[in-house]
Formats: structure tokens, sequence, C-alpha cells
């Protein structure tokens, strides 16, 4: 099996380089990924120099990085600003993202999140408005993600989340944005919030109703529960940084070890020394029928989406091995 950290390097090389606009939370994620790497790895090659210029444009000019249409995925693309804050000490990529974080209020009702509940939303709203209360300690960030996610009532009985409420199925991404989004949130929530045991809750069933439709392979499906749609590379990365992030950090015990494992050996044995990713979802908004999601295509090759989330679960994977 793979070295996480052999695979992170290999990943690297080939995604966080860009930051195109419209931005947009996959290419954000995979400079986020390079940082983490690094911070892994001190003795690697230092990304923050080349960041910075890739994403001086958007520092220069907070409030024109977004256009009226843009939303949540777009702002989730600034999921690398703490890290870059982080590492060079200016304080303006943590403005950028307080500026952010500010577009998602000033109430659940009254801001961008969509009240069908899209589980895409969950994660968006969690890379963002944690980050922003960590580094600001502003506890309205953190309240209010706390408020949106418990307002989230498309978790059904057997554990799994509609993609929303408009599209009743159990897209395979979708199900990962909503395992990610949680544990990014776990991870910001300070231990004494009255809403985290009541979002752990949800979370570990979440995670529960996951493993009984994981395949052999370790990979999970486009549509979880139809065994017969194909092996999806993007939700099982974030399932499986998921798992990885609850047991370096705690909120999942031991038990959950041989499952990650599990996972990281199909996820790892799909991705190539080019950086290519094997079967990655498309772009999906809620569709109107489950056959729209099981025909939904997929791509083989270099890809965005498959290779950022590749990269954060690869790091993660590397961080849980070295304890740290």
């Amino acid at each position: 099996m793979a070295r996480p950290a052999d695979v992170a390097l290999g990943l690297a090389v080939h995604y966080g380089h860009r930051l195109e606009r419209p931005v947009v939370y996959t290419q954000g994620v995979a400079l986020s990924g390079r940082l983490r790497l690094h911070e892994l790895l001190p003795d690697s090659p230092d990304p923050a120099p080349d960041i910075a210029e890739i994403v001086a444009p958007y520092v220069a000019d907070p409030e024109g990085v977004f256009g009226v249409d843009d939303g949540t995925a777009n702002f989730a693309g600034i999921c690398w600003a703490d890290e870059l804050a982080d590492l060079t000490g200016d304080d303006s990529y943590v403005e950028l993202l307080r500026s952010v974080a500010d577009r998602f209020g000033p109430t659940v009702v009254e801001g961008p999140l969509d009240p069908d509940i899209r589980t895409e939303d969950f994660f968006f709203a969690a890379t963002v408005l944690g980050r922003a209360f960590c580094v600001t300690g502003d506890a309205s960030y953190i309240d209010l993600l706390a408020e949106f996610l418990l307002s989230a009532d498309t978790l059904q009985p057997g554990g799994l989340w509609w993609h929303c409420k408009a599209s009743p199925y159990y897209w395979g991404r979708g199900n990962g944005f909503a395992a990610l989004g949680f544990a990014e949130a776990l991870t910001y929530l300070p231990a004494d919030h009255p809403a985290r045991p009541v979002l752990l809750e949800r979370h570990v069933r979440h995670l529960d109703g996951l493993i009984r439709h994981q395949d052999e392979s370790g990979m999970w499906r486009q549509v979880l529960d139809m065994p017969d749609t194909y092996l999806e590379h993007s939700a099982t990365s974030m399932i499986g940084y998921s798992i990885a992030r609850g047991l370096r950090l705690g909120w999942l015990d031991g038990s959950w070890r041989q499952v990650v494992d599990r996972v990281w050996a199909g996820a790892s044995s799909r991705i190539g020394e080019d950086g290519a990713i094997e079967h990655v979802c498309g772009g999906t908004g809620p569709q109107p029928d489950i056959e729209a999601y099981v025909n939904r295509p997929y791509s083989d090759g270099l890809d965005d989406r498959g290779g950022a989330m590749a990269l954060w679960f690869a790091v993660e994977m590397a961080r849980l091995e070295a304890g740290v």
C-alpha cells in the first residue's frame, strides 16, 4: 500500500498551482493541501512564496474577489488563507478570510446558504466560518455555523444524507460533502460549545451509515445505495479524510483505524504517478431524478476536484501516521 506522504508529494506536483476566476473550492483546497504538506514535511520545498504570488490579486482587492453571481462554492476557495497567514505572519490573509466569512451572514436565513439544505453547503460554510472563528476568536462565526448545521433535517434513518430536499437521493459526493463539513466543524467547535454533542452524534451516525454501503474495495459509489453505479473517487477521499481527521483529533475511537486504512487502500490504488485520478464525478448540482445521478459522467485523469480532495486525504493520513 502506498505511503500517504509519498502520494501527497506526488499530487502536490500537479495540484495547487493556480487560483483562477471565478475562485472555487477545488483549487483552494489544493493550495491548502500544499501548505499542509510543507507543515508536515518542513524539509520539502516551501510553497508559501509561490502561493502568495498566486493569491496576491485577491488579497490586494478583497471586495473584488467575487462577482454578484458567486456563491458558497466560490467563498470556500479561500480555505488556504489561515494556513498562509500562519506560514508568513501576514495578517492580510486573515482580513481576507474575515471578509469572506462575513458573506455567510448575518443569519442563516438572510445569508447565501440554500434553504433547500444542500450538503455541499455543510462543507462550504464549515471550511470558511470555522477558520474565521479560529483566527479571529469571534464566536459569531462558529455560532452561525452551528445554527446552520443544526437546522439541517435531511439525515435519513439509515444514516445517509439526501443531496437536498429537492433531490432526495444518496449522491456519493453529496455525502462526502456532509462528512467533510461536519469534520471541519468539529475541528473548530470548542469542546464546551452546546452544539458539539448533537453535531458529533449526527456525524458518527452518518459515518456508521456510510460503512454499511462501503464497497469491498474500500471505495464508495456514485449513488451510495445503488451497487451497480461506478466507484467514485472524490466522495471516497472526502469520507476518508473525515475519518482520518476524527481519529487524529480524538473524536473517533481506534476501531475506525481499520476502516480508514481500507479507504486509503482503495483510494490510493486509483491515483496515478502522473496525478491522474480514476472516476471523478463531474460538477453536479441538484438533479431532477435518480437516473441523472446514475448517468452523471466522470473523468479519468487530471481533475481539480479529485486531485484536491485526494491531496487533503493523503496529507491527513500522513499526519495520522506521524501522530501530529
